[in-house]
């Protein structure tokens, strides 16, 4: 049984992709679910993230080197005799959480990519490249026993992140309140369609290929809106009225072109249509950040030792911790139901 794969994916930047990568990731392999991150974006930050004081010495050391995204895939972009295997993966601080890292030389393989999508039966050498990805993370997830698979994706338009895209079952749309992020609500309605048709096209043209796309729909499985502050329990009112229209882009000009192409869910729960397709609201973390960098574990799975305060700072960081890790727990709940029917 293949692991059902979630893209963490918006084209613009500091919406909190890798951090909300990483928090979901770790609250669904807290939940008995085997999980996969993989940093898809040549920045890595994802990989340093996790890795920590080792980043360095796992990109020099012999044995780790070759154990990336970007070298995983390389027997189909050097067209090679030798197939595509599954690597040796970073098992985490969390026993069911495990990264594939990424790497810097990932965007080298923008070109070859968009050569492969763009062109249609003309060149059968390249009909393995976009399918790659795909059966790399699949070939790991075998490799172990991985439930379910979340790609954090770099902030842009390329042909990597169209072939990541391409290679999910369903997207998660992060967020933050500003101009931009409305912006690049309306390009996603028109991006995201156009990728899904580019990805049934390919299958129906490559149905030779050794690396095949998922038949997927990728539909759209809610927004995250994130790093605002709150002024009385309720986000500030310079965010208010940004945060009101996100969800107006969303409600009325993404879902509208994602159903037209089959790309939401057969049913989405009533909370979540309620709430505009948010899946949450998720103010700054500030200083708690720093703790959970420091220990390199999510913000809500800190403990009250970790958390170097004392007194009345304590408890309110420990509170904050605490309706964090509610929030994620739910936004857990809705996740395994909806991928156990995709």
């Amino acid at each position: 049984m293949t692991s059902k794969v979630i893209a963490m994916f918006n084209h613009k930047g500091g919406v909190s992709k890798t951090t909300s990568a990483f928090n979901i990731g770790w609250n669904l392999a807290s939940r008995n679910k085997r999980v996969l991150l993989v940093d898809g974006d040549p920045q890595c930050n994802l990989t340093g993230l996790i890795l920590g004081d080792n980043f360095e010495n796992y990109y020099t050391n012999e044995e780790t080197k070759k154990n990336n995204l970007y070298d995983g895939v390389q027997p189909a972009f050097a067209g090679g005799p030798n197939p595509i295997t599954g690597l040796k993966c970073v098992q985490t601080k969390n026993s069911n959480l495990f990264l594939l890292p990424g790497h810097l030389n990932l965007s080298e393989l923008e070109t070859q990519l968009s050569f492969a999508l763009l062109q249609n039966q003309q060149l059968s050498t390249l009909q393995n490249l976009p399918g790659s990805f795909y059966y790399l993370i699949q070939a790991c997830s075998e490799k172990y026993n991985i439930d379910i698979v979340i790609i954090d994706m770099n902030p842009g338009l390329g042909a990597i992140n169209q072939t990541l895209f391409m290679s999910s079952d369903g997207f998660i749309l992060p967020t933050n309140p500003d101009p931009f992020s409305v912006m690049a609500i309306n390009t996603l309605a028109k991006v995201t369609p156009r990728w899904n048709k580019v990805a049934a096209d390919f299958n129906e043209n490559f149905k030779s290929a050794a690396y095949k796309l998922p038949d997927s729909r990728h539909v759209f499985l809610g927004s995250l809106i994130q790093r605002f502050n709150l002024m009385k329990g309720k986000p500030a009112n310079a965010y208010t009225d940004l945060i009101k229209q996100i969800k107006i882009a969303i409600c009325q000009t993404l879902v509208p072109a994602l159903k037209k192409n089959k790309m939401l869910l057969d049913d989405y729960p009533e909370h979540l249509v309620e709430s505009l397709y948010t899946l949450a609201e998720i103010r700054n973390f500030d200083a708690l950040m720093t703790f959970s960098n420091e220990y390199a574990v999510p913000v809500f799975d800190l403990k009250d030792d970790q958390i170097a305060q004392s007194g009345a700072a304590l408890n309110s960081m420990t509170e904050k911790r605490d309706k964090i890790k509610a929030t994620f727990g739910l936004l857990s709940d809705y996740l395994m139901e909806e991928l156990a029917e995709l």
